[in-house]
Order: structure tokens, then C-alpha cells, then sequence
């Protein structure tokens, strides 16, 4: 029997159509799953007449791989991960690679690119986004880890990705934990991509008072223009579908929403490294109140908010909401390109934030025409420091901003929360300030516990203390 190029281990939604994709543009690929009877139903259901080889253990699929041996695990993230890694050594050789495709640590694909290492083994953390569709047709693939590792999967890799323009949505992204920390930053942005169309579909239901259907038309008109992307279009879809009894299936979902870690990993990366992650910080914080269903339906009957009701030009605030939409999402972007270029510099991965646009242009969630700006931005300025410093987006949100502000203002008046909308604007406002109130914070923290502050008449680096009390 001819050899495999590829083992994959791991044969849930995701592992089955990534095998799939791999088969259809002519790679052998065996498979292995804990459950061995997933193997077999594999082999009889979705790859029955393929190239499919099955194996039954680590050991059986390791001695059907061509050399250099390249396993990629599908697995859950954290402990299955080591689990299965260690499982798989003993059948291992120098030189041998395992491709971890999951949604794990950046921290812990550090980890094992080093001790793997020192086992001659190359390790690359493969961060995979697109969902089933994507998997089965075309992902985006953020690959880092050992680059020893990479030209041996590349073609395999760049084949099965999204293709947009000619171009494969998969290049090396860098040493160690950096594909995994960019699929990280990658989720963390859709994080707050959902919460903000959710806050525009919310503002136009609770405030505006438009049907289900009429929010659908928007959605899907938004979806032509400066705002087309992949959650748009789905959100355009999602709004159209009716339940059994001719009603809006989403007027059916209980409104607590779930999430699987990674947004949050996002927020604590950034706390941990002093970014202003504000926007995807509230994002993940709004699905935590959302799973506070009972709190707040008692909270709904003791807490009254005002009795305003929205009277204006209904298809004027519509225009307010998509600028809101727009500049909240240039700021959510520039927020997540912030924490990438100081983990760059901090973790010494000199990642290249043009190339990580164009990873994003397909294949992946946060898929979008905007995206293609932001490679033209870092093509202007490969050292730019802020996406909002760029000539292109500091037009689009300066002429977006009035309609921001507006939409900001019409939820504060009518009690809708919007709190990625109002973050985006006040970290907006924030950063373009020359001046802030940090001024009496450090006051403040001079006076309870010495801690000094510098004087904006003396050079920076020098610094006082007063003894504020007199005592």
C-alpha cells in the first residue's frame, strides 16, 4: 500500500473536511481518532472512494506516513494536546513534524516547539479559521513554530487554503507561539466584530423599532458596500430565516451567548502587556452579562431605564448606525494590530502585519473587503505605528465619525446598551487627545503611596514627589 504524505489526528467536524480538502487536491492523508469506531464510519460515510487511509492507533498511523513523517492533530485544546503528543513520540524519528491545527495557548505552542525540539522533533501550531465551510474549501492557516518545519507542509498547506486573487491565505507567520498568539488576536477580533453588528441590529430593533425583515434589507445592503464581509452576509441570512410557524427564527434563541476562550485569552494578553484592547475586552465582557439571563430579567422588573422613545428620520439613523459599525470596526483593528506589533517586539517574532492582512482577505470569519485596506496601509508605511495614523482610514473615520457619535448618543438616551460601540468612541477619543486626566491619577498615587510623577516642565525621566498633606 503507497504511503500517506499526511496523518491527521482527530476526526470531529473541522479534522474531516480539513482530510477532505487535503484529498481533493491530490494528498493521501490517514487518519486516526481516539474512538477508532469514528475511523471506520469515516471511511464507509464522507471519504468512502477516496485515497483515505484508516489506522486504529499512534502507532499503526505513524507507520503509514511517507518520510519526513508530518502528523497533524485535530484535538481539543490544552491536556488532549499533550496527551496525544505523547502518545505519539515513541513512534517518532528526528526530523519528524507535528502540526498542532487547534485553537490552543499561544504560550503552550512555545512550550512544545522547544521541548519537542530538544527530542528532534519540529513542531508547528497551525492556527485554522473558517469554520466547516472553510476547512472543506479553503481556510485561512496561520502556520508558526519551528521553521525547520514549515517547507515540508507548505505546499500541502498553501494548496488547501483559501486562494484570494492568486494568492494562498497561509504563509509563516512566524518562530514558536506566534501562528497561534495571530489566531488568537484573529478570534479576539471577531469577538468584537459579532458584538458590534449585534449592537447595530439591537439598536435598530429596540431603538428604531424596525421589523426583523426591514433590519435584514440594511444588512443585506450594507453587505455591498464599504462594510462586505463574510458576518455581514451571514447576518444578512440569519435575519431572513423564519422558524416552522413563519416567524423569525432568531426571535426563537434565548440570548445568552457562549464562547470557547480565545477572545478572553485576548483581553488578558493585553492587560499583560499594557494595551488598550478596550473594544474586544467589552465584547467578551457582554457575553458574560448575556449568560446572567435570570439576573436580568429580575434586574428588568426593579431597574427602570428612561422613558424616551426615538422620534426622528428612521432611514437618517440608519446611515448614524452604519458609520457607527464602520469606525467602531477600523478602532477594533487598530486595537488588535497594537497588541500583535508590541507582542512582536516583546516576544522577538518581527511578525509582518501587511502579510497577516492578507492570511485574513479569505477563508477565515473576519473575511472582509476592509481588509485589503489594511494591506495597503502597512504597503504605504511598513512601520506604521496605528492603523488610525494611516491617511486612508483617517479620512473614513473622520467622515464616519458625526454618525458615530450620533448612534452613541441615541442608545445612551433610549438605555440600549452599546458598550463596543461607546468604548471604540471613547478609546477613539482617548487616543487622539493630547491631553488626559492622568495628570490628577498620578497626583493621586503620589499623594496615598509616594509612588512620584514626571512634570511636563522638565525632561522626561526625572521625578518628584510632593508631600501633599503637609504632615
Amino acid at each position: 500500500m503507497p504511503q500517506a504524505d499526511i496523518g491527521l489526528i482527530g476526526l470531529a467536524v473541522m479534522g474531516q473536511n480539513l482530510v477532505l480538502n487535503l484529498n481533493d487536491k491530490g494528498f493521501r492523508v490517514a487518519v486516526y481518532n481516539r474512538t477508532t469506531s469514528k475511523v471506520d464510519d469515516f471511511l464507509a460515510g464522507p471519504a468512502k472512494d477516496t485515497q483515505v487511509i484508516g489506522t486504529h492507533s499512534a502507532q499503526e498511523l505513524v507507520n503509514s506516513l511517507e518520510r519526513p513523517r508530518r502528523v497533524m492533530l485535530m484535538v481539543q485544546a490544552g491536556e488532549a494536546v499533550d496527551k496525544t503528543i505523547e502518545a505519539l513520540l515513541p513512534h517518532l524519528e528526528t526530523g519528524d513534524i507535528i502540526i498542532d491545527g487547534g485553537n490552543s495557548l499561544y504560550t503552550d505552542s512555545t512550550r512544545r516547539t522547544r521541548s519537542l525540539a530538544e527530542q528532534g522533533v519540529l513542531f508547528l501550531g497551525a492556527g485554522v479559521s473558517g469554520g466547516e465551510e472553510g476547512a472543506r474549501h479553503g481556510p485561512s492557516i496561520m502556520p508558526g513554530g519551528n521553521p525547520d518545519a514549515w517547507p515540508p507542509v507548505r505546499p500541502m498547506f498553501q494548496a488547501i487554503a483559501a486562494q484570494v486573487e492568486g494568492e494562498p491565505c497561509c504563509q509563516w507567520v512566524g518562530e514558536e507561539g506566534a501562528g497561534h498568539y495571530v489566531k488568537m488576536v484573529h478570534n479576539g477580533i471577531e469577538y468584537g466584530d459579532m458584538q458590534l453588528i449585534c449592537e447595530a441590529y439591537f439598536l435598530m430593533r429596540e431603538g428604531l423599532g424596525m421589523s426583523v425583515d426591514e433590519i435584514q434589507a440594511v444588512f443585506a445592503d450594507w453587505n455591498t458596500g464599504v462594510l462586505d464581509s463574510y458576518l455581514i452576509e451571514i447576518t444578512s441570512h440569519i435575519l431572513a430565516q423564519k422558524d416552522e410557524d413563519g416567524e423569525p427564527l432568531l426571535d426563537k434563541i434565548l440570548d445568552t451567548a457562549g464562547q470557547k476562550g480565545t477572545g478572553k485569552w485576548t483581553g488578558i494578553n493585553a492587560l499583560e502587556l499594557g494595551v488598550p484592547l478596550t473594544l474586544i475586552g467589552e465584547a467578551v465582557f457582554a457575553r458574560f452579562l448575556s449568560a446572567m439571563k435570570e439576573e436580568r430579567v429580575m434586574a428588568s422588573g426593579l431597574l427602570p431605564g428612561p422613558d424616551a422613545k426615538f422620534e426622528g428620520d428612521k432611514a437618517a439613523y440608519v446611515d448614524h448606525i452604519r458609520d457607527a459599525l464602520y469606525a467602531s470596526k477600523i478602532v477594533s483593528y487598530a486595537q488588535g494590530y497594537m497588541l500583535m506589533r508590541e507582542a512582536s517586539k516583546v516576544y522577538g517574532w518581527n511578525l509582518d502585519f501587511g502579510a497577516i492582512a492578507l492570511l485574513w482577505r479569505g477563508g477565515c470569519i473576519i473575511r472582509s473587503r476592509f481588509l485589503g485596506n489594511i494591506k495597503q496601509a502597512f504597503e504605504r508605511n511598513p512601520a506604521l505605528e496605528n492603523l488610525l495614523l494611516d491617511d486612508f482610514f483617517r479620512e473614513e473615520i473622520q467622515q464616519a465619525a458625526p454618525g458615530w457619535r450620533k448612534a452613541v448618543a441615541l442608545g445612551v438616551e433610549l438605555g440600549i446598551p452599546l458598550p463596543a460601540f461607546g468604548s471604540a468612541l471613547s478609546f477613539f477619543d482617548g487616543y487622539r487627545s493630547g491631553r488626559l486626566p492622568a495628570d490628577l491619577l498620578q497626583a493621586q498615587r503620589d499623594y496615598f503611596g509616594a509612588h512620584t510623577y514626571e512634570r511636563v516642565d522638565r525632561p522626561r525621566g526625572e521625578f518628584f514627589h510632593t508631600e501633599w498633606s503637609g504632615d
